[in-house]
């Protein structure tokens, strides 16, 4: 009786089931998906007839695990490698009549003529044969081959030890950031066992099985809501949930493939999952059944290029859960979309100011960045200096983008509000680099985090959020877990009392740098002094500059300014606003601004306002040293009818006739001399041939110095200004002077030869005292009488000339006149005696700079009638006729 209770109800006739396998569950149970008609296809578990296969191990929820039994595991991977995905033929034998589920021969391929896989179980000792009192003759033949294997030792049936064939399965990961961190991103074997959505799944990683939750890397499915009992329900699923389920299983459950864990969420691993044949997410996105999301994407490995484009190409097609979509951001097109031009402002850590090409000043915000705040939003005086690294966002920026060339791309507007306005947010490229991405991997700038469906971002968005991760990882800027740097700088603008007890410092020190932060007029600016940490406002000694318009507080009404005071504010603006300059201070007026000189990149900005017709001289600048070039300037600004010198009507004076005793004398005492370098603004260094003899003893003894005491390489740190020993290009040891330190390069002034050049600090030493001593044996000069062509080609090809007509020659050099603190003098060929200047002059290479002095009025005149005839002759820069600002009477002599 017990025998007949144990056997299953008779089986009707055999039935054919055709399919595809979609899962294994054990070596003798598996889940059968046939062909769909209308809606998914059908599912069946189904189980093989007369085999045994030992069960493998799974964890219940709120139970202990259950382990495998011995090679559970090995039967389960042997049926899985061989169907699943494949279509197979299941034959029924019976039906269990409780549970309902089918028993039968599994045969791979489209009929029974297939490979038996009830048998190949048995083959390989993996299965054991059920007991059956009916026999027959399929019973039988398992029960030979269980037999053969048993011979054979193979499987289950061999002398291994049992325990060898059960998996250690590891349920859980005590530390997940760690072991992503250990697995170092590398592509590690696996099987999916179970896909909950669409980007959601179990995988078994191989060997060391451990079994664990993946989320793909970047991308979301649509997913489902569970009920009270833990089941799907249909009401709260969202739409494509179940076809993008399918979609995933169809492709990776229970196959071969390879996770690269990138990151962690929570208790899960987040990663990408690789198919022989891709990358299932990319696949997912193209298809409409997955979203791309910002908080994984910057960890996909390869980057998310390929997820973005895959999703564009989905909404592009409307496709699935895109077939409602529209476009959030406007279309932005032409040279509102795209432009290039000069950064004049760096407006604290987000945004700045660019010079479009059509002149008009555009303020651009880096777009989905946002700059350090303050702690707990709370309102601070000073934001530069008070906001922890905001001043090292700025200062980024500022060394790196001020006056420079830059690429803007406009990603999108931000519209009005009542309380801000409209924002032009773009990607800014200066040079190969993204500046956005540069400040946020510095840690200097946080990324804005946006709503799924908003387009309206950085083009860049991935990257910014990748050099972000890398900040954070990294510990940089305001992801730092060190206390912030503390700015304590003071300002003493119009604070007369603070003010006079900081002069005798800044009038002590000469030369002092200083970054200019804001300019209020032409002549006015504000400073930031980093040694001495203190702001100044600054006024420029020596000229009257135009007031420009301004806002009168408190109701903002604009003052209106005098001619050109506007334009003055511009050019200075223009030119130094944000850079770094050199001033020296004079004195202080009675508000406590200090009064002085400052240069921007070697450029007196008194003298450039003169030249530029924006200003006037002051009677403050005639004891100045610079009063000479400021004359020269505005004389020239004067000639030109510049900006405020455009109504100027020169006086005439009737030219007196030179008497006998005044063309006498010009004084002439020439030397002998060799020129040994001659600079772009026809500048030239000499040497005296009678001093030759004393450089190369010089120049001897240097050499021997420094190759019986070899410099130590990198034991000397050069300074701005200081006398060194520099090694040229030649291999030997000369004086030189430091004119710049910029990072590892020094500029460098060779001070025997006057020529210039930009080594390292490993090429520089300290020079002994004893050769600092002796005057330099170069000396520098003007050539009098002539100016260089405004035009660069022409003043290049002059300055060629000069130096072929003086190169290798002794020349007779008379020094004429002194101007700004160099000698101008007349060249003559020492064989010849012609005048190099006049020779020039003749040839239509240099013009005539004209001099009021009364003794210089002969010489002129021969440099003048040189001129004409160049002119007549239409030679070089007189090719396309007469080029000179006018043709009135000057000097007693007409042009």
């Amino acid at each position: 009786m017990a025998s007949v209770a144990a056997n299953p109800a008779p089986a009707p006739p055999p039935v054919l089931l055709k399919g595809i396998v979609r899962q294994v569950i054990s070596g003798d149970s598996l889940v059968i998906r046939g062909q769909p008609k209308n809606g998914p296809p059908p599912e069946k578990t189904v189980g093989l007839a007369g085999i045994i296969a030992p069960k493998i191990g799974r964890k219940p929820p709120n139970s202990e695990e259950i382990k495998d039994e011995p090679y559970g595991f090995d039967a389960r991977e042997f049926l899985r490698k061989k169907v699943v995905g494949k279509e197979i033929t299941f034959q029924t034998i019976y039906t269990v009549p409780v549970s309902g589920r089918e028993y039968g021969i599994l045969y791979l391929g489209r009929d029974t003529s297939g490979e038996n896989l009830n048998e190949a179980l048995i083959t390989e000792g993996l299965a054991s044969v059920k007991p059956d009192t009916r026999g027959g003759a399929e019973h039988q033949r398992l029960v030979e081959l269980e037999g053969a294997a048993k011979s054979a030792g193979r499987g289950k049936w061999s002398t291994e030890d049992p325990s060898s064939h059960v998996r250690n399965i590891k349920w859980s990961v005590e530390n997940p950031r760690a072991f992503v961190e250990k697995m170092g991103g590398r592509r590690i074997s696996a099987v999916v066992e179970f896909v909950r959505d669409g980007s959601t799944m179990r995988v078994l990683l191989l060997p060391e099985h451990y079994n664990i939750t993946l989320m793909l890397s970047g991308v979301r499915s649509p997913g489902f809501k569970l009920d009270s009992e833990g089941k799907p329900d249909p009401s709260q699923t969202e739409p494509f949930a179940e076809e993008a389920k399918f979609f995933v299983e169809s492709r990776v459950l229970q196959r071969d493939v390879e996770v690269i864990l990138e990151s962690t969420n929570n208790a899960n691993f987040v990663g990408s999952l690789i198919h022989p044949n891709g990358n299932i997410a990319e696949l997912l996105v193209k298809e409409g059944f997955a979203r791309c999301v910002d908080w994984s994407i910057a960890t996909v490995t390869g980057g998310p290029e390929k997820l973005r484009a895959a999703e564009r190409q989905a909404k592009e097609k409307r496709l699935r859960i895109w077939q409602n979509y529209s476009p959030t951001a406007p279309t932005i097109t032409g040279s509102a979309k795209q432009f290039s031009g000069k950064v004049l402002e760096v407006v604290n850590g987000d945004a700045i100011v660019v010079k479009h090409p059509d002149g008009s000043q555009r303020k651009i915000f880096l777009a989905s960045i946002r700059p350090p705040r303050p702690a707990e939003d709370r309102k601070v005086a000073r934001p530069l200096y008070d906001i922890p690294w905001m001043y090292e966002a700025r200062e980024f920026l500022r060394k790196r983008l001020i006056g420079k060339k830059v690429e803007v791309t406009v990603d999108y507007i931000q519209p009005k509000s009542e309380m801000f306005p409209e924002k032009v947010c773009a990607t800014v490229i200066a040079g190969d680099t993204n500046v956005a991405e540069a400040l946020v991997a510095k840690g200097l700038a946080t990324v804005v985090r946006y709503r799924q469906d908003d387009d309206q971002r950085s083009s860049s968005y991935d990257e910014l959020l990748a050099a972000e991760l890398k900040a954070i990882k990294s510990g940089n800027g305001v992801h730092s877990k060190k206390d912030p740097p503390v700015h304590r700088v003071q300002d003493i603008s119009g604070d007369p009392g603070k003010a006079k007890q900081f002069l005798p410092f800044l009038q002590r020190a000469g030369k002092t740098e200083a970054v200019v932060e804001f300019v209020a007029s032409g002549s006015r600016v504000r400073l930031y002094i980093p040694k001495e940490t203190c702001q100044i406002t600054f006024l420029l000694n020596g000229i009257s500059c135009p007031r420009a318009s301004r806002a009168t507080a408190p109701v903002g009404v604009p003052t209106e300014g005098e001619p050109y005071g506007d334009e003055a504010l511009q050019y200075t603006k223009e030119l130094c606003h944000q850079r770094e300059v050199s001033i020296e201070v004079e004195s202080i007026d009675k508000g406590g601004n200090f009064i002085g000189w400052l240069w921007v990149e070697s450029k007196n900005l008194s003298v450039e306002l003169v030249e530029e017709g924006l200003a006037k001289i002051h009677f403050s600048a005639e004891k100045s040293p610079y009063l000479n070039k400021l004359q020269i300037a505005e004389e020239n600004a004067r000639r030109r009818r510049a900006k405020i010198w455009s109504n100027y009507v020169e006086e005439k004076v009737e030219p007196e006739e030179p008497e006998e005793t005044q063309e006498t004398e010009r004084k002439i005492n020439t030397k002998s001399v060799i020129i040994t370098e001659v600079t772009p603004e026809l500048r030239f260094y000499v040497q005296t041939n009678e001093e030759g003899p004393k450089l190369e003893a010089l120049m001897e003894q240097l050499r021997n110095e420094f190759e019986i005491h070899p410099p130590l390489a990198g034991a000397y740190t050069p300074k701005r200004g200081e006398m060194c020993a520099a090694k040229f290009v030649d291999g030997d040891w000369y004086r030189a002077r430091v004119e710049k330190v910029t990072g590892q390069q020094v500029h460098v002034l060779y001070v025997d030869f006057g020529n210039r050049e930009v080594t390292t600090a490993a090429r520089c030493a300290a020079l002994p005292g004893v050769y600092q001593t002796p005057l330099p044996f170069a000396k520098e000069y003007g050539l009098a009488f002539v100016s260089l062509p405004k035009d660069e080609d022409d003043a290049k090809e002059a300055v060629n000339a000069f130096t072929e007509d003086t190169r290798n020659r002794s020349l007779l050099l008379n020094v004429e006149f002194r101007n700004g603190g160099i000698d101008y003098v007349t060249l003559c060929a020492e064989s010849t005696k012609q005048d190099i200047g006049k020779a020039l002059v003749e040839d239509g290479l240099l013009k005539v700079e004209f001099r009021r002095e009364k003794r210089f009025q002969n010489i002129l005149r021969e440099y003048v009638v040189a001129q004409d005839m160049a002119k007549k002759r239409h030679l070089n820069i007189w090719r396309y006729g007469d080029i000179t600002d006018d043709d009135a009477m000057e000097f007693g002599v007409r042009r």
